[in-house]
């Protein structure tokens, strides 16, 4: 047996967060101690041939280059905790991944498959998940755990759900699980499960490199110096400082505020919307307008950045009725999901100067097709789902993975912030932040959808 050390005794007596936004460390008591010892011996004598399962795992391609990539930076900072008091991933057993490696992608396998192998179950990576003759689809009927991410995410709807009878968990490497059927879901009692706040951070400080990108007119005037111009006219003409704008946030929760507390300093005017509303102490910190309804803050603001998780009560958010509602020329930013926003009213929106400019990294479905309009719409600096898969990022989802698997391997408690859905309702975070339902359907499409 492995010798037990302080954070195994923390990673089963968890810091649980007294608040929304104000964390508190809460201890042990000598029991729950005792308690989490005897648990976490069991944990490493789990090595029983009877116990294999099958954990099927997709990710995003390797680099076109091949794997692994030349990295630029020989480390990242290590990251212990978040701002309402979580901590950050905290697995028993030590990664055999070097913090800074590309883990999302197919070789990456997120660090897992010595840890998996070794305990006697079987890992599945691939990045081939659509169609019915993908490998996806192929390992889908004996698979006990499947493993997705946002950025390329295997879209569990009903049919393949029920193609899947031995299914028992599905966890997002990341943060959201809008690609997971969670009415089917819970109806077949899967437990699904994310890594919240694994990178959180890391999609609110892209949220603001977009917004300063589209105000800026950074992109068209980085193009003129590609193509070996400089004219000055041609970048400035629409280019306008940030100060003083009214930059609004669809929901306040972790990547919400964060991007609020990061515009802060750009001495812009702050609103936000959420249907819960943020404690009185922050509001007068950030000097926050909070608006009970999402028109009321689009008629005020020059910036619109949608930080809200996707579910029945959020598709379709923004359509033409109202992006109209919107100032004229506002500039509206999403990294949340795409298909919050009606792909053809942006299109329309940005051709007819009503939107004076559409940022995001959020595609529906993803990938998307190759005659996608967002591709060419003019005024727009999208890119590839990426702003939550940095180096830095991945190294926190993947131990998260890890964390979530010894949990629910071991007979363990998976971290109530994590659990999106268990026991057949919506459940921890899920039950906070989503409506129960699907927001897989037009999945299988792909330029096929509205």
């Amino acid at each position: 047996l492995k010798p037990l050390k302080l954070e195994h005794i923390a990673h089963s007596a968890k810091f649980t967060p007294s608040a929304r936004f104000q964390g508190m460390k809460v201890l042990p008591s000598w029991p729950q101690v005792a308690s989490a010892c005897c648990t976490i011996q069991r944990r490493f004598l789990h090595r029983s041939p009877t116990a294999r399962a099958k954990v099927l795992c997709v990710l995003y391609d390797d680099p076109s280059t091949g794997y692994p990539p030349k990295y630029i930076r020989p480390c990242i900072p290590k990251i212990f905790g978040y701002p309402d008091g979580q901590t950050a991933p905290t697995p028993i057993s030590l990664s055999d991944v070097k913090p800074g490696a590309l883990l999302g992608s197919v070789s990456g396998a997120l660090g897992l498959r010595r840890f998996l192998e070794e305990r006697g179950h079987e890992l599945v990576v691939t990045s081939s998940k659509d169609g019915p003759d993908s490998e996806f689809e192929r390992h889908l009927h004996d698979a006990e755990v499947v493993i997705s991410q946002p950025f390329w995410p295997a879209y569990l709807t009903a049919e393949r759900i029920a193609k899947a009878p031995e299914l028992r968990l599905c966890v997002t490497a990341g943060i959201g699980s809008d690609h997971v059927d969670l009415a089917a879901a819970c109806e077949r009692n899967i437990t699904v499960a994310e890594i919240t706040f694994s990178n959180s951070i890391s999609v609110a400080e892209h949220v603001v490199m977009m917004i300063l990108a589209l105000v800026r007119n950074y992109i068209p005037s980085h193009e003129v110096v590609k193509r070996g111009g400089w004219n000055i006219a041609d970048c400035a003409a629409q280019s306008y400082d940030v100060e003083g704008m009214h930059v609004g946030s669809v929901a306040a929760g972790r990547i919400g505020l964060a991007v609020l507390r990061r515009l802060k300093p750009f001495d812009v005017v702050l609103h936000y919307t959420d249907r819960h509303r943020l404690p009185w102490a922050v509001e007068q910190e950030l000097n926050l307008s909070y608006h009970e309804t999402l028109d009321s803050m689009l008629r005020v603001c020059d910036v619109v950045t949608i930080n809200c998780p996707l579910h029945p009560g959020t598709e379709h958010m923004f359509n033409q009725d109202t992006i109209y509602k919107m100032k004229r020329g506002a500039y509206l930013v999403n990294t949340a999901r795409g298909k919050i926003c009606d792909r053809d009213a942006i299109v329309e929106a940005l051709e007819e100067g009503q939107l004076g400019g559409y940022a995001g990294d959020v595609w529906f479905p993803q990938p998307p097709s190759a005659d996608h309009p967002w591709r060419s719409m003019p005024r727009h600096a999208m890119t590839p789902h990426v702003s939550g898969t940095t180096l830095s990022a991945q190294h926190r989802y993947a131990v998260g993975v890890r964390e979530v698997l010894e949990c629910y391997f071991g007979g363990m408690p998976i971290r109530n912030e994590y659990i999106i859905a268990q026991d057949g309702m919506l459940a921890g975070t899920g039950a906070v932040s989503y409506d129960l339902g699907n927001t897989t359907s037009g999945a299988s499409g792909h330029g096929d959808f509205v």
